[in-house]
């Protein structure tokens, strides 16, 4: 009796998602047209339109498949400590492990939303991408004790920026590293001291 595998073959929507991730990713949203995305995904014409009903939803779906994985990988990066400064400086550590990729090529929603038209669904899914980076430093801002959460978070925010376009265009993986110290610089002196550990002995920090 021949033994069947239990794992089940990609969707249409599936292979056109890889497709352009790949595709859209090294090359840009606008450069690639949807027959090289059809012909990579190995599905008909049709399938492209009945599932995303154009090019510009597909590029949507792309950039929600990104910010899904990134929002993944920084959530992680922030779960695997329980130090308030640290977890802000994990967004940064998360970042910079990215940034060592051979595969990397800068931010995919800084890339679409230098193309896409105002108030397109790429622009407002890049958008969306970063006002959850944004909350995501606010809310950690917040919880270590910021006398002003947003500021900070918008502060880090730039940080977090620059590091990418660095390793980006400088072709530069320890951007992700200078990022990190120049946020550690930021946090301390922005944070307010701890008082020292009496047991210790220590000084505060």
């Amino acid at each position: 009796m021949t033994k069947t595998s239990g794992a089940k073959a990609p969707t249409a929507r599936e292979r056109l998602l890889a497709a352009a991730d790949e595709l859209f990713y090294a090359e840009g949203v606008q450069s690639v047209g949807i027959d090289r995305i059809i012909e990579r995904a190995g599905v008909a014409k049709a399938s492209l339109y009945n599932t995303f009903g154009g090019k510009e939803e597909l590029i949507r779906a792309y950039l929600d498949s990104r910010n899904g994985r990134l929002s993944g990988r920084l959530q992680r990066a922030v779960e695997g400590t329980d130090d308030p400064r640290e977890r802000l400086l994990a967004v940064f550590d998360a970042q910079a492990a990215l940034y060592a990729q051979p595969g990397y090529h800068g931010c995919a929603f800084l890339a679409a939303s230098a193309e896409a038209k105002q108030g397109s669904a790429i622009e407002e899914a890049s958008d969306a991408s970063r006002a959850w980076v944004r909350a995501l430093f606010t809310d950690l801002a917040r919880e270590a004790g910021a006398p002003d959460p947003e500021n900070l978070a918008r502060q880090l925010h730039l940080l977090y920026d620059g590091g990418g376009v660095s390793a980006r265009m400088d072709r530069d993986p320890s951007a992700g590293l200078v990022a990190r110290q120049a946020a550690a610089v930021l946090i301390d002196a922005t944070l307010p001291r701890r008082p020292a550990d009496p047991a210790s002995g220590e000084p505060a920090s």
